[in-house]
């Protein structure tokens, strides 16, 4: 059985029997965990060996871990910090920053994989004009060639540990004021000033970088649908201009970013026609199953190939608290976690 496109999500700690049936689904593909499904380390390698055995290949699973604001499981996993604190220290010291982009990128990765957790939505590469609440802190830098420095060792950290990086928001969500979990952020801005947003991707995929999940933002002087349902974006831009051959995840699809343009059947099906891989349906049951009976067919055998090429590809180190390095990037993280806030001058709460 091959990989479909749909990501759907789980209720509890353990699977349900209507979610194992779901699982079976030829058009499913991967399993996006959340806060509920964690009630620790243990629980969780079990729950995500038992998605794994369900079918060959195995099912993905996947997670939002950034750190900061964005970590989904949190007792029995280093609290790690928002990607801002990486690029303070940059700022502080290029070498230094980098070097700490790549430890705790290899830190976050050992973590999930140790419990089996085949990858992380990660690393956030929005560009940081400061007037984004959604992401703010979640952003390296202000500045795209530190934002593509940095998310380039942050990533070879991830490729350490054995798990492929998804650089997000393509092509960016830095600078919308709007949300677009709650709203349809508009970038009103011209081509060459979206143009610097597009730098990290640039680098990331000279590296390697292996997906990309794609924004529910409207750039208007580009199309008049979101990047995520846009095939001027997704196939022209991010495929043609780019070069990029990995896998691509639409944002969440039942997120009110993408509901202005239709019901999860039209919107998946803008997705796939704009070239994604992947259409996450989160927190919405309902929609989930329409969508899973309105597809019909086999899925594409390109598209299903890049989806087992993210997969774990070593398996995880259960027995982490013995390794000196983990030692040491634990050690790193917790002096930024742990340490009082300070506010520059002129600095603004996230």
């Amino acid at each position: 059985m091959t990989l479909g496109p749909v990501m759907l999500d789980l209720a509890g700690i353990a699977l349900e029997p209507d979610e194992r049936e779901l699982l079976l689904h030829p058009q499913v593909g991967s399993v996006i965990l959340f806060t509920r499904n964690y009630e620790s380390p243990e629980q969780l390698r079990r729950l995500v060996a038992e998605i794994h055995a369900i079918r060959t290949p195995p099912l993905l699973v996947a997670v939002d871990h950034e750190g900061g604001r964005v970590q989904r499981f949190q007792a029995g996993f280093t609290r790690l910090p928002a990607m801002r604190e990486i690029g303070r220290r940059y700022d502080l010291g290029r070498a230094d920053g980098t070097a700490l982009a790549r430890q705790l990128g290899w830190l976050m990765a050992a973590e999930l994989r140790a419990v089996g957790v085949d990858m992380s939505f990660a690393p956030c590469v929005d560009v940081d004009y400061g007037v984004s609440r959604a992401i703010g802190d979640r952003a390296l830098s202000a500045d795209a060639a530190a934002v593509g420095e940095l998310a380039v060792a942050y990533m070879l950290g991830m490729r350490d540990a054995g798990m492929a990086a998804t650089a997000k928001h393509f092509p960016g969500h830095g600078a919308v004021a709007a949300d677009s979990h709650v709203a349809l952020p508009v970038d009103r801005r011209e081509w060459p000033d979206i143009e610097a947003d597009l730098r990290p991707y640039r680098r990331l995929i000279a590296n390697g970088l292996a997906a990309v999940m794609a924004a529910h933002v409207v750039f208007p002087a580009v199309d008049e649908k979101p990047a995520s349902l846009s095939r001027r974006w997704i196939d022209g831009v991010l495929r043609g201009e780019l070069g990029f051959q990995g896998a691509i995840f639409a944002d969440d699809l039942s997120m009110k970013g993408a509901a202005a343009f239709g019901d999860i059947t039209t919107r998946a099906g803008l997705a796939l026609t704009a070239g994604c891989d992947v259409l996450p349906v989160c927190n919405d049951r309902a929609a989930t199953l329409e969508l899973l009976d309105s597809m019909r067919g086999t899925p594409d055998p390109v598209s299903r190939m890049r989806l087992v090429r993210l997969h774990g590809r070593e398996p995880g180190e259960p027995e982490l608290a013995s390794d000196p390095r983990w030692q040491s990037a634990v050690a790193a993280a917790l002096e930024i976690t742990e340490r009082p806030a300070l506010q520059l001058e002129g600095e603004r709460p996230a």
